[in-house]
C-alpha cells in the first residue's frame, strides 16, 4: 500500500502549462509525471540527437523549441540541466527577459537550494528547488519509480505548499533541505548512489576475472540483503573480514587487487579504513585485534597472517 500522503485540494496547484528545458533523462519525466497529475507540457528544449529522441518518447507531440520560448509558453518551467551550467541559464534568461512575472520556476539540482534562481527571482518568478533522489533512466520506468520517492525540497516559505504539492503529485515525498544545506545533503547522496554504481561494477569486473560466469546473479542476493541490514541497522549490520579485524585476509585481498585489479586498491583500502573506523567506534572490531589490521590498511601491504574468513 503507497505511503504517499495526498494533498488537500486547496493546497493543489492550479492546473498547469509545463515545460521543460533540458531535455536529459530527468525533465521528461518529471513533466510526464505532471501530465498523470493533470498539468499540461507544451514545449521542450533539447540540443542533442538523444535530447529530442527522448523528448519525444516521453512527451509525444510536445513541440522542440529554444529555452526563451519554452519560458513563453509554461506557467511551470523545469530548469533540468546540469548543476554546473544552471547559475550561467538562470542569469541568461533572466537578462534576456525570457522570465514572466508570476511564473513557477523549478531547477532540479541537488546541489543548489533555492538562491541560485535570485536573478529570476528577481524578475518576479517563484522559485522552487525540488531535486529527486532517485537515479534516472531515460525512459518510461521513470515516471513510476517516482512513486514514493523523496524529494529534497527548498523554497521560500511562502511557496513551501506549493512545491510540496506539486512533489505530491508527482508521487513523491517532500523532505524539506534548508539553504545551506543542499551541498552537504547532495554530497551524501552521491556517497550512496553513485559511488555504489562504482563499487558494484568493480565487484562484477573482479568475479568475472576470478571465473564468476553470472556475477550479478551472485551478487544480486548478497548486495540486496546488505543493503537491507544497513538501512535498517545502520553500523551494526557491518560484517565481513575488516569488521572481525582479520588482517590476514585484508592483506591477501590487497595483494590479489594489486596483481588482478590494481586500479581498484586505492578504493578497497579507503573503503576498508573507513570500515575500521566505524567498526572500532561501535564495539564491532575489538582493540587487541585492530593494530594489525589498521598496519595492513596503512602501508597497503601484506601484514599479519590469520585464518581467512568466509563474506559474511
Amino acid at each position: 500500500m503507497s505511503t504517499v500522503h495526498q494533498p488537500d485540494p486547496k493546497d493543489r496547484p492550479a492546473r498547469l502549462t509545463v515545460g521543460v528545458v533540458g531535455a536529459g533523462r530527468v525533465g521528461p519525466a518529471l513533466a510526464a509525471s505532471l501530465q498523470l497529475a493533470g498539468h499540461r507540457p507544451v514545449a521542450v528544449s533539447g540540443v542533442s540527437d538523444a535530447s529530442r529522441r527522448r523528448a519525444a518518447q516521453m512527451l509525444p507531440d510536445v513541440p522542440i523549441v529554444p529555452p526563451a520560448e519554452v519560458l513563453g509558453r509554461a506557467d511551470l518551467v523545469l530548469l533540468t540541466v546540469p548543476d554546473d551550467a544552471l547559475p550561467g541559464l538562470v542569469e541568461g534568461l533572466a537578462e534576456t527577459g525570457a522570465v514572466r512575472p508570476g511564473q513557477l520556476l523549478v531547477h532540479t539540482s541537488g546541489r543548489y537550494g533555492s538562491k541560485v534562481l535570485d536573478p529570476a527571482l528577481r524578475a518576479g518568478a517563484l522559485p522552487l528547488a525540488l531535486h529527486p533522489a532517485m537515479t534516472f533512466t531515460g525512459t518510461p520506468v521513470d515516471v513510476q519509480r517516482l512513486a514514493g520517492c523523496s524529494f529534497g525540497v527548498t523554497a521560500p516559505d511562502q511557496l513551501r505548499l506549493a512545491a510540496e504539492a506539486l512533489v505530491i503529485e508527482m508521487g513523491g515525498e517532500p523532505e524539506w533541505i534548508a539553504e545551506e544545506n543542499r551541498p552537504l545533503y547532495h554530497a551524501a547522496l552521491a556517497l550512496g548512489a553513485n559511488h555504489l554504481v562504482t563499487l558494484v561494477a568493480q565487484s562484477m569486473e573482479l568475479l568475472r576475472t576470478a571465473g564468476v560466469e553470472a556475477p550479478d546473479r551472485m551478487l544480486g542476493p548478497l548486495l540486496g540483503a546488505a543493503l537491507d541490514n544497513a538501512l535498517r541497522s545502520g553500523d551494526a549490520a557491518l560484517t565481513g573480514p575488516v569488521a572481525r579485524g582479520d588482517a590476514g585476509t585484508v592483506a591477501a585481498h590487497v595483494a590479489e587487487l594489486r596483481k588482478h585489479a590494481p586500479q581498484a586498491v586505492a578504493g578497497y583500502l579507503a573503503m576498508a579504513r573507513a570500515t575500521a573506523d566505524r567498526a572500532l567506534a561501535h564495539g564491532l572490531l575489538k582493540p587487541e585485534l585492530a593494530e594489525d589490521l589498521l598496519g595492513v590498511l596503512a602501508n597497503g601491504t601484506d601484514g599479519t597472517t590469520g585464518t581467512e574468513g568466509d563474506a559474511r
